[in-house]
């Protein structure tokens, strides 16, 4: 499982870019924010930590089409299906959405504190933001490989990826967001959605895997 990991990290990284066309993406979506809002520093600290999240959520969907691609292009995906046993086929999927989320999520992650400066978000603000995008982010890699293993046998089925995740994802959005505007604003709590959060983090990394096993044995039959 750990050569696994090691493989899909650097094939992750590999892939169209890797990371940076992620980080890209995040940086121009974050961008684009302060020219539709205006100059308004206030609005824009408000705002903040919502926009980060909706952009790493954008940014997380570019790679979830290719999770299960590279295998199946060199056929050691019908190796796996018909080799393992549920169980098993179920924790490999579940170390290539961790090898997914290390590759081409955890580096949004990382630039998110630099990204909350560029939206006037105080130093609280930017560090609850960043830590719910910690924990709630890999939630978005359990889901995708739901996605990614229905439109896995599909010519074009990146779009198809992102139109099965996106209403998923958006209870994770939605404590997210929660839990960071919880950390600066005073009436507003942040523990209750921040383990709300973290409970969709680990409800997604068993069903998510599950479910996906489950299509791509029915794909192979």
């Amino acid at each position: 499982m750990l050569a696994l990991f090691l493989r899909d990290v650097r094939l992750g990284v590999r892939a169209g870019g890797g990371a940076l066309v992620g980080v890209l993406f995040f940086l121009t979506v974050v961008a684009v924010v302060p020219f539709g809002v205006g100059p308004d520093l206030n609005l824009l600290a408000r705002i903040g930590p919502a926009m980060l999240w909706v952009g790493a959520l954008l940014a997380s969907l570019l790679g979830l089409d290719r999770l299960f691609q590279a295998d199946r292009e060199d056929g050691s995906l019908d190796l796996l299906i018909l080799a393992s046993d549920r169980h098993m086929l179920a924790l490999t999927v579940l170390v290539k959405c961790l090898a997914h989320w290390v590759a081409s999520v955890l580096p949004l992650v990382v630039a998110s504190p630099l990204l909350g400066l560029f939206m006037n978000i105080e130093p609280l603000g930017i560090a609850a933001t960043s830590l719910t995008l910690l924990v709630g982010t890999p939630a978005i890699a359990f889901i995708g490989a739901v996605g990614a293993a229905v439109a896995v046998s599909l010519p074009r089925g990146g779009l198809l990826v992102s139109v099965l995740i996106l209403p998923l994802a958006i209870p994770v959005l939605i404590f997210g967001v929660s839990a960071a505007y919880g950390a600066v604003n005073d009436p507003n709590p942040f523990l209750a959605p921040f383990l709300i959060l973290a409970a969709l983090t680990l409800f997604f990394a068993v069903i998510g895997p599950a479910a996906a096993t489950l299509a791509l044995r029915s794909m192979s039959d």
